[in-house]
């Protein structure tokens, strides 16, 4: 199949700014590990914003900016496209506390370009026209819906509980909003984890750690403003603490029949209706994906995980949806989103440069055809370390 490529010529500022790392302090790596390890959880299932179960495509049309990292104008690929990206870093609060706060960038229909917003937290409605976004001190009890074009809140929704993320149902006309008592991405000293030295030696020490305090979700009609909660509380175990976030946000299935949370004491989802009742569906082998999986259009085809080498490259599996059973292998590291049936955006670090264990941190989005692993730049290369604050991660969303 052939791919329609744009590229535009090579602006002057290209690479990533250097920035100090917040995160890395001494006797944080655990910490630090398993922080970015969640980030992982909550970005894949951003990535799957505005997936449509019905939609069929040819081989993409592509916008591309291999020169671009972080990204400043669009980048596309099929029938999806980067509306956001988000950055970390760690923010001390008073008396101890600290906040894994996210920084915003939202793509500006007017511009053309990627911006930098004041938003809390954020998601883009499949056709990149509205965004629900979030403001301040997280948990708050309003959402905003904002134009894309304008970057202006059209309408507020209010809610009588605390919100820390917001989800467009795929087909946008629904939003599930996850309810918490603290800031998810809170950090607090009255909540201390025990971590463990770098070095092995020692004790460790107490630093400040994540409160479990989501106490359910509301599903709200985007057009009415009509909110519907379900009480669903965090389960306060010691496994999930360790997960070194108390976020626990609630996501859509592909359908938009049901809703989702990722398990933090085992690999594995809970599913539930949009009243709050567990839903008893059959275990899927693609459950136990680490991060969640994204589904092709087709509902054929599902993305797994990291599976070795091959050729001196690192590659991940692509699997039979039904099944689990393996389908392919690709050209990538982690495989984020569907372009169409045949094509998947991943981040791939650079062949020449990386092998398990070493590089693989320096990678680029990149658009991988299944038809014959034929690879196409999108972004440029994210600098080669794991927890530097300038590090973006991609939204997407259908267009």
């Amino acid at each position: 199949m052939a791919i329609k490529l744009e590229q535009l010529p090579r602006p002057d500022d290209s690479t990533e700014r250097e920035q100090p790392s917040l995160l890395r302090r001494r006797g944080r790596s655990l910490v630090v590990a398993v922080v970015v390890v969640v980030a992982a959880v909550i970005g894949a299932s951003l990535a799957l914003t505005g997936g449509d179960p019905e939609a069929q495509s040819e081989a993409p049309d592509v916008v591309a900016r291999p020169d671009q990292s972080p990204p400043r104008e669009l980048i596309a690929a099929g029938q999806v496209a980067v509306s956001a990206y988000y950055t970390t870093k760690l923010v001390q609060q008073p008396g101890g506390d600290a906040v894994n706060a996210r920084e915003w960038t939202l793509y500006n229909t007017a511009t053309k370009r990627y911006e930098k917003t004041d938003w809390a937290w954020l998601d883009v409605a499949p056709g990149m026209k509205t965004a629900a976004v979030l403001e301040g001190d997280l948990p708050v009890k309003r959402i905003g819906l904002m134009d894309l074009s304008t970057g202006k809140v059209q309408r507020w929704i209010e809610v009588d509980k605390g919100v820390g993320g917001v989800q467009f149902s795929p087909d946008g006309e629904r939003l599930v909003a996850t309810t918490y008592n603290h800031h998810p991405d809170g950090l607090f000293q009255d909540a201390p984890v025990r971590v463990e030295r770098a070095s092995g030696g020692g004790k460790g020490q107490e630093m400040p750690g994540p409160k479990q305090s989501r106490t359910g979700f509301y599903v709200i009609d985007v057009d009415s403003g009509r909110a519907a909660f379900s009480e669903r509380p965090a389960k306060k175990d010691s496994l999930a603490a360790m997960a070194g976030t108390g976020r626990q946000d609630f996501t859509w299935s592909r359908d938009g029949k049901t809703l989702w949370e990722q398990r933090l004491d085992r690999p594995g989802r809970n599913y539930y209706d949009v009243n709050g009742r567990l839903k008893s569906l059959p275990r899927q082998k693609t459950d136990q994906i680490f991060p969640p999986v994204a589904t092709s259009p087709d509902g054929k085809l599902v993305t797994g995980g990291f599976a070795g080498s091959k050729e001196g490259q690192i590659v991940s599996a692509v699997l039979d949806a039904k099944t689990g059973k393996r389908s392919a292998v690709v050209p990538g590291q982690q495989l984020l989103a569907w372009a169409d049936n045949t094509h998947l955006i991943a981040w791939r670090c650079d062949p020449g440069q990386c092998q398990p264990g070493k590089g693989e941190f320096r990678n680029q989005l990149v658009l991988i055809s299944l038809d014959d692993d034929k690879v196409t730049p999108l972004s440029g290369f994210r600098k080669a370390q794991v927890d530097y604050v300038g590090r973006w991660n991609p939204v997407f969303t259908r267009r």
